[in-house]
This record gives C-alpha cells, sequence and structure tokens, in this order.
C-alpha cells in the first residue's frame, strides 16, 4: 500500500498543524544525547524510544499531562514553550513513520505501533530496512510527494546522511502539483521535519558506507530553495532560518572537500593520511565517523572524475581491511 498523492478525497486541513517534539535520551553519537521524536497533523515520527514524555504526547500507557511531568522535554511549535497535552484527550495518531533507520531514531516504532494500531510508514525503495530495523513490516510505503495516509503530512525525500532518508513537510491548504515538489506556495509547506539532514549548529555526519555526499548536498540545495519557515531536525533545536542553515552545511561540506582534495595534491597516498591532513583537530572519540566522511568525499570525488581512479583501488582495499 502506498502514500496517498493529491486527490484524497480527505480534505487537507487549511492550517498547518502544530509541531509537537519531544526529546528522547537515547544511545546516539550526536551532541546532547537525545533524539527528537515529533507528532504533527497525526504524524509520530522517530520515536526513538518509549518514555514517558512521548506516552503523554501521544497519550498512551499511564501518560500524565506534559504540563504535570515536569522536565519531559516536550516543546511545541514555538521553541521554548511547553506543549500540555491533556491526558484524557489522547493524540489522534493516524500513522508512525520515520526519516531513516539508523539506531537511535527507530527503538520504538514497534511499541507505539502496538500501542496505537496506528499503520507503520516506510519509504517505498526501503521497506525492507526498516522491517530488519524495527522488527516489524510497514504497512504503507510512500514515495517523494506522497501524504502520510489520509493527513496533510507529505514525504520528502533527502537522500544523503542515509540512503533511506526522509522529511516530512506540513501541507496548510489544497493544491500543489502531487509530484514531489518541494517549493509550492509557502501557505502549503511551512515547517520540514527534517531527521538528520540538518542541524541548528555543528555538523552532520555523513560516510561510508550508506551516506552519499552527493546526494547530501542536493538534498540540502533543495530544502534551501523551498521556502520553509522552520526545521525541526532530529538532534537539538528547531531551525528558524533554514536557507541559512543548510547554505552553512553547504559550505561546512565544500570546505572539507577542498581539505580532501588538497591532503591528496600534497602527497597523501591512502585514507590515514587523506584524514590526518584534512582534519586540523582532535578526533578523539569520533575518528571512525571522521574516517567514514573522508571515504564519504573521496568517493564522491571519484564518482565526478576529479580524482585518479588508483583511489577507487585504495578505497576497496580499505573496505578489505
Amino acid at each position: 500500500m502506498t502514500g496517498n498523492r493529491e486527490g484524497s478525497t480527505r480534505p487537507t486541513p487549511t492550517e498547518p498543524p502544530e509541531v509537537t517534539r519531544v526529546e528522547i535520551p537515547v544511545d546516539t553519537r550526536a551532541p546532547g544525547g537525545t533524539t527528537n521524536a515529533y507528532l504533527v497533523g497525526g504524524v509520530l515520527v522517530d520515536p526513538a524510544a518509549r518514555t514517558d514524555a512521548l506516552d503523554a504526547a501521544v497519550g498512551v500507557g499511564d501518560a500524565v499531562s506534559v504540563g504535570d511531568a515536569g522536565g519531559t522535554g516536550v516543546e511545541g511549535r514555538d521553541a521554548g514553550t511547553p506543549h500540555a497535552v491533556d491526558a484524557e484527550t489522547p493524540h489522534a495518531i493516524d500513522a508512525i513513520a520515520v526519516t531513516h533507520v539508523h539506531p537511535d531514531h527507530v527503538g520504538a516504532v514497534a511499541a507505539y505501533a502496538e500501542l496505537t494500531d496506528a499503520p507503520v510508514v516506510a519509504h517505498a525503495d526501503y521497506p525492507d530496512r526498516l522491517a530488519d530495523a524495527t522488527g516489524i513490516e510497514p504497512d504503507e510505503t510512500v514515495r517523494d510527494g506522497d501524504r502520510i495516509g489520509e493527513t496533510a503530512v507529505r514525504a520528502v525525500e533527502t537522500p544523503g546522511h542515509a540512503a533511506d532518508h526522509l522529511a516530512f513537510a506540513v501541507a496548510s491548504g489544497g493544491g500543489g502539483t502531487g509530484d514531489g515538489e518541494v517549493d509550492d506556495d509557502a501557505t502549503e509547506r511551512r515547517d520540514l521535519i527534517c531527521g538528520d539532514l540538518a542541524v541548528a549548529e555543528g555538523s552532520v555526519v555523513v560516510g561510508a558506507p550508506d551516506g552519499d555526499l552527493g546526494e547530501y548536498l542536493a538534498s540540502l540545495r533543495r530544502v534551501r530553495d523551498a521556502d520553509f519557515d522552520r526545521l525541526w531536525p532530529g538532534h537539538g533545536p528547531p531551525i528558524g532560518d533554514p536557507a541559512a542553515a543548510c547554505q552553512r552545511l553547504i559550505d561546512h561540506r565544500l570546505a572539507r572537500e577542498r581539505s580532501v582534495l588538497g591532503a591528496i595534491e600534497g602527497g597523501a597516498r591512502d585514507v590515514d593520511a587523506v584524514l590526518e591532513t584534512a582534519y586540523e583537530k582532535d578526533l578523539s572519540g569520533v575518528e571512525d565517523l571522521a574516517r567514514a566522511t573522508v571515504v564519504a568525499h573521496l568517493e564522491k570525488l571519484l564518482a565526478e572524475r576529479r580524482i585518479d581512479e588508483v583511489w577507487r583501488e585504495r578505497l576497496d582495499r580499505e573496505d578489505d581491511c
């Protein structure tokens, strides 16, 4: 079963649904040690783990109102404004979706699917990934531009950090082409649940073998040019200037690419040498992530024929180690 495209018989709301962000403590390499779960327009996105705060937001279990829970990490549409949830009036959860299936984003998909009986939605090209990561088969699949079930939320393909990466755009009105474009009238799409596409501070890991820097940069440019009012990332606070944030991340990646090229031009002949030259900082605790990022840069440069093919053999040897 696939998600609904434009033309569904159910009307789309004329006002953008409120976005509720719930910070979930989870085993993650991201700074802060939390992953953001979201509720928007009846869709639960990235339930990384089951917590009292997320139970309260969803309206399951022994949920209490967020106003009574204290320190739950739940925020409403405006960052810093607590979003109270009436425990006697549960959120209507029409679907559960994930931005991608990395372990720090999917830990409670199965639990909340069982608790709410909501269908689980996966990227149409990668349903097996979700099944492998969560232990349950997806009920529906979506492609770029599809609505999530009967909700006002649309899938936006944003590969790069992971091949199966999706973002979710909040639609506030009818119209649009339904063909996957995300730069329609701003009254239709104002907010984007962007997963690990962007962060307010720092950068996003785009590492081999699953990360693709060419696709990541294309996804950033697409979102940059789409005139969203706010991005809601997988980790950290909301982003109030999406265009500037995307451009900052593009600039960061291109600067790293120049460092990788400079290392090669300076005589580096293996990944270790490129890593040592391209990163002028202490990599304690993150060297594996930096190495995967360097390999992703080299793969992009090879695809663009900007470095000698001998690097393909070197990367193959790296894979064999």
